[in-house]
């Protein structure tokens, strides 16, 4: 009986050991890619900014259009699935291909890149607007991203020509880092 008992032992002795390994590899995997000390965690997750955001001074008095440009410096990529405003019932995103506008569920944030939503392009839509926006004035954005936390961003009401650059602006240096995007 004594055999049993201590052959018993070894085999729970074993499995203890086998686990304790397992956890211990486990435990070493995580801990470069949690929020820890390590760098290779802060690395893989998006770090999102807003710059150059304008809304031309809108023409009609139920709509208007905003635009601006998402960086992501960041390690991981991200997708910008939504938009709100307190002075809109609704903001929706948009591509315009082709002269053609399409309202799209979200847009990618490339990892290390950036994703501009300019005139002519992607953009999002004020719409249902409970009262029209004066040149002047700013208007709350919140940013609602996959993986990063929401961005609000003082959206400036320019005039209704206005475009980046024209007034010496860092937007313009922008045109040849988005040549890459295909949305």
């Amino acid at each position: 009986m004594s055999h049993r008992t201590t052959g018993r032992r070894r085999a729970l002795a074993g499995g203890a050991l086998a686990l304790a390994a397992a956890l211990t590899l486990a435990g070493c995997g995580g801990s470069g890619s949690g929020t820890g000390s390590g760098d290779t965690g802060a690395a893989k997750k998006p770090e999102i900014a807003v710059a150059g955001a304008y809304i031309p001074e809108p023409t009609m008095d139920d709509m208007a259009a905003g635009f601006f440009t998402v960086t992501n410096k960041g390690g991981a990529a991200d997708s910008l699935t939504s938009a709100t405003s307190d002075i809109a019932g609704s903001v929706t995103l948009h591509s315009t291909k082709g002269g053609v506008m399409k309202e799209q569920k979200s847009f990618e944030v490339p990892a290390g890149g950036e994703l501009r939503f300019a005139s002519g392009g992607n953009h999002v839509m004020f719409e249902k607007l409970k009262r029209k926006p004066k040149r002047g004035e700013k208007v709350a954005l919140t940013l609602h991203f996959r993986a990063a936390d929401p961005v609000t961003v003082e959206v400036p009401v320019k005039e209704a020509t206005y475009s980046p650059g024209e007034d010496g602006g860092s937007d313009a240096s922008h045109d040849t880092h988005m040549s890459h995007q295909s949305h």
